[in-house]
């Protein structure tokens, strides 16, 4: 441990000291606390009472929010270092990852109500008695945690890197980037707000919100779990990574990656669609544009949604029955050299916008153990895919996700050892 920071001070006085602040949602947007008290009641089949450990079990070594099954909202939300103090870091993982344990076992962060109401509660207290909610937060630390601010740069994970400029973006530099991000997925959609706005405060002082997404109708699927669809209609992750060995072959980090070792890379793209320039086309084109029917979920090769497209069956689209152009050919594992990407994406809509029409799109979130294997299938994607008439990248992060820590320490504790 540096610069005298016992892991007791830490670990043991971060809950109590909370902190006061509000304003950092409120930075990040006003219109989030208000689309999450509109959020329709999760489905009463789900149980809310199921809760995911924080720390790193034995047969656990990476953070949730990764493999575990896809819950039904998240928000997410990224942060600027305003501190230059390696201590300020390393004092603020900790207590993230202090009260992420307590919020991911449906408890509080402290206390809500003072002895006799008076001062400010250490928890804000919207979660109370809604339980766990499956609820997962995820850590991330994007490439400016290791530059000269923090005497971090011999720690810095070999692929961590900004994301190149791509054939797709339109990007705006305000929902771009960042020094941290909290991912947060929950079945209840105030638990997922409660675990980023309680944790937000927490950084008041040493980190300042720069951009964050809602996100509800989960757009993947997990093991066991049916294929969502997206806002275009069409079904989404009908081949997204699920069996164990594809986990450790594409998804986690090696032995060899040292303080990495069990973590991944986090790349997420906020991905707005053209939605009533798309419901104006018809649904035969639809189809052509993603390769699938549809309703069904199957490729048009023939086939039920599991059957694997068959991408150089004749037909009428460019000699194809599946258009070589076709978002399922250009994204297929079998067209980039075998690459898969785990896919844990969610629908969002930001109302309307200033055309009066609908503000809504993809929040995509992937993770992978070198993020060229996105790259390498977005640089296809953005040269020649028909989707791209009907969407625009707007948004876009890189983060490295460390391993789950142990009871008793915290996220990315190695890095100040």
């Amino acid at each position: 441990m540096t610069d005298g920071v016992s892991r007791r001070a830490l670990l043991g006085g971060g809950l109590a000291a909370a902190g006061a602040g509000v304003g950092a949602l409120a930075g990040a947007g006003g219109t989030l606390a208000a689309q999450a008290a509109a959020a329709p009641p999760p489905d009463e089949s789900i149980d809310l009472s199921q809760s995911h450990p924080f720390y790193a079990t034995a047969a656990r070594q990476t953070q949730g929010g990764i493999e575990t099954p896809p819950q039904r909202y998240c928000v997410f939300m990224t942060f600027d270092m305003a501190s230059t103090l390696t201590t300020d870091l390393q004092v603020l993982l900790a207590r993230w990852s202090a009260a992420i344990a307590q919020l991911q076992a449906g408890k509080t962060i402290g206390t809500v109500e003072p002895s006799h109401g008076a001062g400010v509660g250490a928890d804000t207290g919207e979660a109370l008695d809604l339980g766990p909610a499956s609820l997962t937060v995820t850590v991330g630390l994007g490439p400016g945690i290791f530059d000269e601010r923090f005497g971090l740069a011999k720690h810095k994970p070999a692929h961590l890197a900004a994301i190149p400029a791509l054939p797709s973006d339109n990007l705006d530099a305000s929902l771009t980037g960042g020094d941290l991000s909290l991912q947060a997925c929950a079945d209840d959609p105030q638990v997922a707000y409660h675990a980023i706005r309680d944790l937000a405060r927490m950084a008041r002082g040493t980190a300042t919100v720069k951009w964050t997404v809602l996100g509800f109708g989960r757009a993947s699927a997990g093991a066991n779990q049916s294929t969502p669809r997206n806002l275009m209609g069409f079904k989404d992750g009908t081949r997204n990574i699920k069996e164990p060995a594809d986990f450790s072959k594409f998804v986690y980090l090696k032995d060899d990656a040292g303080w990495m070792a069990g973590g991944t890379y986090q790349v997420v793209r906020k991905i707005e669609i053209n939605i009533e320039i798309w419901d104006a086309d018809v649904i035969s084109d639809q189809q052509r544009v993603f390769g699938r029917d549809k309703v069904a979920g199957a490729p048009l090769s023939g086939g039920t949604e599991f059957t694997t497209p068959n991408f150089h069956k004749a037909g009428d689209f460019n000699g194809r029955a599946i258009d070589p152009t076709a978002h399922i050919a250009l994204a297929a594992h079998e067209n980039n050299d075998g690459v898969k990407i785990l896919r844990r994406s969610y629908n969002y809509t930001d109302g309307l916008n200033q055309y009066g029409q609908l503000d809504a799109g993809l929040f995509f979130a992937a993770y992978m153990n070198d993020p060229e294997h996105f790259t390498r299938i977005q640089t296809r994607l953005g040269a020649s895919d028909r989707l791209n008439e009907y969407i625009s990248h707007i948004g876009s992060g890189v983060f490295a996700v460390p391993p789950a820590p142990r009871s008793g320490s915290y996220v990315g504790e190695a890095l100040f050892g």
